[in-house]
C-alpha cells in the first residue's frame, strides 16, 4: 500500500552494525518518507559511530537499553531530514543483526521495552530458545517478525498464487479435478555456495554454540523457507550430514529428503563447499514446471515457467515484469511497514518461521541418528529441541564425559 500523509514515519534502530547490517540500513532507506534508522547500536563504539557517519544517522549507542528508550549520542553528520523531535522518542522497531548466539536475549531486551523486532535469520539457536521468544511475545504482545525476503520477490508471490489457486498446498483442501497447474508432484530446493578456510577463521563461525549449525542453518534456510512458503507444511524427512573440507564443527554439507503434507516429495542440498555457487528452486506440478536460479537475490529475469505437453495454453498465467519488486530485505522492509500500517502481524512472523527452524532441527536429528523425524517429533525432552545438535555431530571428537 502506498503511504499516506496520516501514518507515521516509522523510528528503527539497528542493533548490531557489522556485516548484513547495512542491507537493512539500505533497505529502510529505499521506503525513505516511512522510515528512517534513527540510531546504530553496537558493542563497538567506533564501529556504531562509523555505521551512523556512513548511513547519515541521527545518533549511535554501545548501549541497547537506552537506544530503546530514545537516548542516544549525536552523530556528527545525522541526517537533517528526520522529522522535529517526536512526542515519543522511543523507536518503532529495532533491527537485529547480530551473531545468531545473541539474537533472542536481544530480542527479548527489545520485546521487554515494547519494541517490536525484525530479526535476522536464522532467528534462534534451537526450537527451544524460539519456543522462549515466542512465550515473550505472546506475554508482552509485541511482534517479531524474522528476515526471510525470498518470500517477497514477485515471482515468488505470483508462484505462491497459482499453488493457491489450484488448491494444492496440501492445506486441507478436499481432493478433486486440479485447476491451472495442478498440484505439486516434484521438487528440488539447492543452495551450494563455497566459503574458504578464511571464512570459518571469524571466530563465531562454524561453530554449534554461537551459529547453531552449518549451511543447513545459516544459509541454505533462506531457499529451503521458500520452498515451504509455496509447498506449505512438510511431513517428514529422511537427511544425511558431513563434513567434507571444512575444519569446523559444524557440517559443510546436509542433504535431505522431504514428505508434505500435501504428498510432494522434495530434495533439499545445503553445502559451502561448491566452487560454481548457485541457489536454485524447482516445482514440478501436474501441469507445469516452476523455477528460479539465482545466487543472492532473485527477479523476475531469473523465473522460468514451462507448461507440460498439451497445455501450452498455461503460459499466459505467467505474466513477468522486470520492474516487478526483486527478493530483497527492501521488499520484506516495505511489506512490514505496510503491516504495520494497517496494525497486521509483522511478516514473516515467529510461528511461521519456527516451522521452518523445525525442519532444520529435523533434517540434523535425522542425519546425526539416522531415523526419519517427522514434523511434531521435536518437543521439549527430546534431545535435538535444546541445540541443532542433540546427540552430537558424527564426526566430534569424544569428550571426557563420553569416557566418564
Amino acid at each position: 500500500m502506498s503511504r499516506t500523509p496520516t501514518l507515521p514515519r516509522r523510528r528503527t534502530l539497528v542493533v548490531g552494525t557489522g556485516g548484513i547490517a547495512g542491507a537493512h540500513a539500505a533497505a529502510v532507506a529505499a521506503h525513505a518518507g516511512r522510515a528512517d534508522v534513527v540510531c546504530g547500536v553496537d558493542l563497538d563504539p567506533a564501529r556504531a559511530e562509523a555505521f551512523a557517519v556512513q548511513h547519515g544517522l541521527a545518533g549511535w549507542s554501545t548501549d541497547l537499553a537506552a537506544a530503546l528508550q530514545g537516548t542516544w549520542t549525536a552523530s556528527t553528520t545525522g541526517t537533517d531530514d528526520a522529522p522535529s523531535t517526536p512526542v515519543d522518542p522511543r523507536p518503532d522497531l529495532a533491527h537485529i543483526c547480530t551473531p545468531p548466539g545473541s539474537h533472542v536475549p536481544l530480542a527479548v531486551q527489545c520485546l521487554e521495552a515494547g519494541v517490536p523486532v525484525l530479526l535476522e535469520k536464522p532467528p534462534a539457536l534451537s526450537l527451544a530458545e524460539v519456543d522462549e521468544l515466542l512465550a515473550v511475545s505472546q506475554r508482552t504482545g509485541v511482534d517479531v517478525a524474522v528476515v526471510f525476503q525470498h518470500r517477497f520477490g514477485s515471482g515468488a508471490l505470483r508462484a505462491r498464487a497459482l499453488l493457491e489457486a489450484a488448491g494444492t498446498r496440501g492445506l486441507g483442501e478436499e481432493p478433486g479435478v486440479p485447476t491451472g497447474i495442478g498440484r505439486p508432484l516434484v521438487a528440488t530446493c539447492h543452495t551450494l555456495w563455497y566459503r574458504d578456510a578464511d571464512y570459518f577463521a571469524v571466530p563465531w563461525r562454524g561453530r554449534w554454540e554461537i551459529e547453531g549449525g552449518g549451511p543447513t542453518m545459516g544459509h541454505g534456510i533462506h531457499q529451503f523457507d521458500l520452498l515451504l512458503a509455496l509447498l506449505g507444511p512438510w511431513a517428514e524427512v529422511t537427511a544425511m550430514a558431513g563434513r567434507q573440507a571444512r575444519d569446523t564443527a559444524t557440517e559443510d554439507v546436509s542433504m535431505a529428503v522431504v514428505r508434505f503434507a500435501g504428498g510432494a516429495l522434495a530434495t533439499v542440498v545445503n553445502s559451502v563447499v561448491s566452487p560454481r555457487q548457485t541457489s536454485s528452486l524447482r516445482i514440478d506440478t501436474e501441469r507445469a514446471t516452476l523455477e528460479v536460479e539465482h545466487l543472492y537475490g532473485y527477479g523476475d529475469e531469473d523465473w522460468t515457467f514451462t507448461p507440460a505437453p498439451g497445455h501450452e495454453d498455461l503460459a499466459a498465467l505467467w505474466i513477468t515484469d522486470p520492474a516487478a519488486p526483486r527478493s530483497s530485505h527492501s521488499s520484506q522492509v516495505g511489506a512490514l511497514l505496510d503491516a504495520m500500517d494497517d496494525d497486521a502481524p509483522l511478516p514473516v512472523t515467529l510461528a511461521e518461521a519456527r516451522d521452518t527452524l523445525e525442519l532444520v532441527a529435523a533434517i540434523y536429528a535425522s542425519a546425526f541418528t539416522g531415523q526419519v523425524v517427522r514434523r511434531g517429533d521435536i518437543g521439549p525432552g527430546h534431545p535435538f529441541y535444546p541445540r541443532m545438535d542433540g546427540t552430537g555431530a558424527p564426526w566430534a571428537a569424544p569428550t571426557e564425559e563420553d569416557h566418564a
